[in-house]
């Protein structure tokens, strides 16, 4: 009788400390389960802010920068634009050659007297925009039209954006109160270059 009330107590026992190791395996691996996932969530929005950054940075170039892209994009308008009033076959597009040339020499003036201030040395050559520029130079007539036309449209969807980002964005003031003034005229001129692209078509 005693020796199977011992029994009895030992395997209440052994249940009793099998159970309490379940319970600690378990608590265990709940706790383990959930610091993984909140280390993949801290990965995870780590990982997104980094992101975030880098294409906040990369949206809006810096102020100097701006203003040698400007440049560059600016003098080559002129320059295209004066090749477009004596290549150019469609009267419209000598027309929009025309406007380049006064509209763009404008906003270089500006664009010279706000360097002027900051101390900033603007580039004389054209940069990237040469390439352009040298094919377009051995082109007339209706070649002309067409290659003028679809580089005039992909130029000013890209001044827009880039116009646009430093005006809203801009660290420096006086560069972002140029770009304000600049985009509704290099709105006007998408807007005129898409018109000419249309009826080309």
């Amino acid at each position: 009788m005693r020796k199977l009330f011992l029994l009895t107590a030992m395997s209440a026992f052994c249940c009793v400390m099998l159970a309490a190791c379940g319970e600690s395996t378990n608590t265990k691996v709940t706790t383990t389960a959930g610091n993984a996932a909140n280390t993949v969530a801290n990965t995870a929005t780590s990982a997104a802010n980094t992101v975030a950054n880098a294409v906040s940075n990369a949206t809006t170039s810096g102020p100097e920068s701006f203003m040698k892209d400007a440049a560059q994009g600016g003098m080559a308008e002129v320059k295209m634009g004066e090749l477009a009033t004596k290549n150019a076959k469609d009267p419209e597009i000598k027309k929009f050659g025309q406007m380049m040339m006064t509209d763009h020499g404008a906003a270089g003036k500006d664009l010279e007297t706000l360097a002027k201030k900051k101390n900033f040395t603007l580039p004389t050559d054209i940069g990237s925009h040469q390439s352009t520029f040298d094919k377009l130079s051995k082109m007339t007539g209706d070649d002309f039209d067409r290659a003028y036309v679809n580089a005039m449209v992909n130029d000013h969807e890209s001044d827009v954006s880039a116009f646009e980002k430093q005006a809203a964005n801009s660290t420096d003031p006086d560069v972002k109160a140029f770009a304000a003034k600049v985009v509704p005229v290099v709105k006007k001129h998408l807007d005129a270059i898409k018109a000419i692209q249309a009826k080309m078509k």
